[in-house]
């Protein structure tokens, strides 16, 4: 495989980009008082509605379709119940055009219906995080007002036109209290050129990375480790840059994200790259995403909240092979890592020994998630059995060997 073929350019970048003007302007519009609140979910839909029909076609029609239903359950069922129905219609419907869309014959040059995925599964953390918040009490329905006055804040929270396409998950509460008191042009113009230049330095380094590599050929043996753990780097470099422009384009428009609430600040960047712990990269990596997967599994699962929160993830994400590989494997590995970790700091008395550790178990967690990412981003079963039977595998096999050593000891202390 070419170095080249291992750059993640996700597909909606350019639209992304071409939104930053119109964010711009509807944050001016709003700091000047030219835009009255109805006025401004009114653009923030429109705006919406336009970006999907422009970067997904016909293709549009797959997100309008469980967005509408979505906001039909929440003013028609009670709020004890909606959660429910907002949960099942949209994973159905999320399932569904996984599947379809995976088992047609589509042109691979063609970005639009991964467009169109990628904005139905964000549509999914919204109307399930809306429906958590009326089922708690969080949001109170508006029962005094009219149908339309009801629903036009749910439609433009659920289409709004900056994070239709990326972006961290922003509550219904935060998004309507910023719709309604959008301050000044130039902080979020400064706060997003700084993100902005973030994701140049990002670009930079990963250009520069692919060309080092380029004309390198395939590897053998254990050589194929850093082959591996490189190609795991590009992709989280690529993630990387797209967090920042997501962020940057919510700034714009005025709806960035509280400090600490963002998928990936400089101190994030840090600690994913420097951490000798998975359960610590598992927290940090895409952080709103994790947020709203404690919320809305772990927290309410009664048995194997970990097992359970990986799997559904693997639901979210699709259900491709090596997405359901991957994500059970990133289970097991942070459970293993749960019960290494302190046996291991234990026994690290001085500090030479400290240094040790931490060394030998952040070149561990580096090339473990580099395996895991590897895995998830592998659509075809037969790459993925190549993966298996390589060298890659040998320290998730090493981490759990560990783990069933640990849980055996265990059960022999309690007997």
């Amino acid at each position: 495989m070419h170095w080249a073929d291992l750059l993640v350019l996700l597909p909606a970048a350019p639209y992304r980009l071409a939104a930053f003007p119109f964010a711009a302007l509807f944050h001016h519009l709003c700091a000047s008082g030219h835009l009255s609140l109805t006025a401004r979910y009114v653009f923030l839909l429109t705006g919406g509605c336009l970006l999907a029909g422009t970067a997904m076609g016909s293709y549009t029609v797959l997100l309008l379709i469980p967005a509408a239903g979505s906001v039909l359950i929440l003013l028609s069922v009670s709020p004890a119940r909606a959660h429910t129905w907002v949960f099942v219609l949209q994973m159905s419907w999320q399932t569904l055009c996984h599947l379809g869309l995976s088992s047609q014959e589509l042109d691979p040059q063609d970005a639009r219906p991964a467009i169109a995925l990628s904005a139905i599964m964000l549509l999914t953390q919204k109307a399930t995080s809306l429906a958590l918040d009326i089922h708690e009490g969080v949001v109170p329905l508006q029962l005094g007002q009219g149908l339309l006055q009801r629903a036009l804040p749910l439609c433009s929270y659920l289409l709004f036109f900056p994070a239709l396409l990326g972006g961290p998950l922003c509550s219904f509460s935060r998004f309507r209290a910023q719709a309604e008191s959008l301050g000044a042009l130039p902080h979020s113009l400064r706060a997003a050129g700084q993100r902005c230049l973030c994701a140049l330095a990002l670009q930079g380094l990963r250009a520069g990375l692919v060309g080092g590599l380029a004309g390198r050929q395939g590897c053998a043996g254990l050589g194929c480790l850093p082959h591996v753990w490189v190609r795991a780097l590009l992709l989280r470099l690529a993630y990387y840059l797209h967090w920042v422009l997501d962020e940057a384009l919510l700034e714009v428009a005025g709806f960035g994200p509280e400090a600490g609430q963002g998928d990936l600040s400089i101190r994030d960047l840090w600690t994913l790259e420097t951490t000798h712990r998975l359960a610590v990269f598992a927290r940090t990596w895409n952080k709103s995403t994790s947020r709203w997967l404690r919320r809305l599994v772990f927290q309410r699962c009664p048995a194997q909240p970990l097992l359970a929160t990986f799997a559904f993830s693997a639901w979210w994400h699709g259900l491709r092979p090596g997405q359901v590989f991957g994500f059970l494997c990133w289970a097991v590995m942070v459970e293993a890592d749960y019960r290494i970790h302190p046996f291991l700091s234990a026994r690290a008395t001085s500090q030479g020994v400290k240094l040790l550790y931490r060394g030998t178990t952040w070149v561990f967690t580096q090339l473990i998630i580099a395996y895991i990412l590897v895995a998830v981003e592998t659509e075809s079963f037969s790459m993925l059995c190549l993966l298996w039977t390589s060298c890659n595998s040998i320290l998730p096999l090493s981490y759990g060997f560990a783990l069933l050593l640990l849980l055996l000891a265990k059960k022999l202390k309690q007997n």
